[in-house]
């Protein structure tokens, strides 16, 4: 039995390794991660650098003081006067970043969300905060009260702690993601090709006429998309590694910032792609075994593809944190429990229910494809 195995292991390493299209699908989608990695790092960087000159086109529906027109000049803002229906004008034309109307002592900036009027936005305010302030000293001191006892009653430290820093996480979590994608993408060809593939080719009766147990066939198959898996999960934590350490020098939004997988991280991601090599080959090969085409397989496992993607996404976006429960909820468990091997905590328990969990949905789905061939509605249907 173990050669048998072994030899239906070979089989498919040597067929997946000659095969242009699965050595497509393994070596090349890893490549996106660096792209990925580069593309958010330059986002985020000219987000947090753009120049003021691309935001500071104000208009004013009102008249100036000589200090607005002062503060307004120290802070590089390009005034433009006008009536509110001129600026209104103007602003929907592209000519300014927003408008500013006065009612009383109230001062309302008019703007919509886009990106370059929230920058916009948050520039006037600075510039209002900086006026008040000038203000509330005058009248302080008209009164004979110390401004400084008034207004700097309490200071206020910007301390980023690196374990926390934003960029950092996004970036590194989302390549996660894409890892957990290309793993995905990677296995279903070659399950696809190994399954469907072989029958439409006739090379499954072939096989047949060895003595080899059925189990045997399907489990070397099931290996060889693991193992096929597991390669492109490598290569592409690797190169997400290899990106982290390029955009560190590249970009001005990890000045400081330790951004780097430490071994044991490196260790349990390693952990985390094999574990999900062997679910996603479990779950791809039980899919195209029952489908009766290539094509008719393909369809079948392409929204595999975004089942990988979106639940992890989700639970990133709105901060679902680990627990045992969802430890073991396929697809979203790798996702999470990466997220805080990422930020340094790591639940041994966590890791153990996912493996363990993994063990039994791959022993799930062996039982339902043995029972589907016995049936002859898996693998060797016509």
């Amino acid at each position: 039995m173990k050669n048998n195995l072994w030899n239906i292991l070979k089989k498919e390493l040597r067929e997946l390794f000659r095969d242009k299209k699965s050595l497509a699908m393994m070596l090349i989608i890893p490549i996106f991660i660096p792209l990925l990695i580069i593309g958010m790092s330059a986002l985020f960087d000219s987000q947090t650098n753009k120049d003021v000159d691309e935001y500071n086109k104000i208009g004013f529906a009102y008249e100036m003081s000589e200090v607005e027109k002062s503060i307004a000049e120290e802070m590089n803002i390009e005034i433009i006067n006008g009536s509110e229906e001129e600026l209104k004008s103007q602003y929907d034309n592209g000519e300014i970043n927003l408008y500013i109307t006065k009612d009383g002592n109230k001062y309302i900036i008019n703007s919509d969300a886009s990106d370059t009027s929230t920058y916009s936005t948050g520039l006037m305010e600075s510039y209002y905060n900086a006026y008040k302030q000038y203000l509330q000293q005058t009248y302080l001191q008209e009164n004979n009260i110390s401004a400084d006892e008034v207004l700097n009653i309490i200071t206020v430290e910007e301390n980023l702690i690196e374990e926390d820093n934003f960029f950092a996480n996004y970036i590194k979590n989302y390549a996660f993601l894409f890892i957990m994608m290309a793993i995905t993408v990677s296995a279903t060809y070659p399950a696809t090709d190994t399954t469907a593939g072989e029958r439409e080719r006739g090379t499954l009766e072939t096989l047949l006429t060895f003595p080899i147990k059925s189990k045997d066939i399907i489990v070397g198959k099931f290996l060889g998309v693991t193992v096929s898996s597991i390669i492109t999960g490598i290569i592409s934590l690797v190169l997400a590694i290899i990106s982290l350490i390029v955009t560190k020098d590249m970009f001005s939004i990890y000045e400081g910032i330790d951004i780097m997988f430490t071994p044991i991280t490196i260790l349990f991601a390693v952990i985390v792609i094999i574990a999900y090599s062997f679910f996603i080959s479990g779950l791809c090969i039980a899919i195209a075994s029952t489908s009766k085409t290539f094509k008719e397989a393909q369809s079948a496992l392409t929204p595999l593809t975004f089942i990988s993607f979106f639940p992890g996404m989700i639970a990133f976006m709105i901060g679902i944190t680990t627990t045992p429960i969802l430890s073991i909820v396929p697809f979203l468990n790798f996702t999470l429990i990466f997220t805080d091997i990422n930020n340094g905590t790591i639940d041994l328990v966590n890791i153990l229910l996912m493996a363990i969990s993994t063990i039994i949905y791959i022993t799930i789905v062996f039982v339902y494809i043995i029972k589907q061939k016995k049936k002859k509605k898996v693998l060797f249907a016509k």
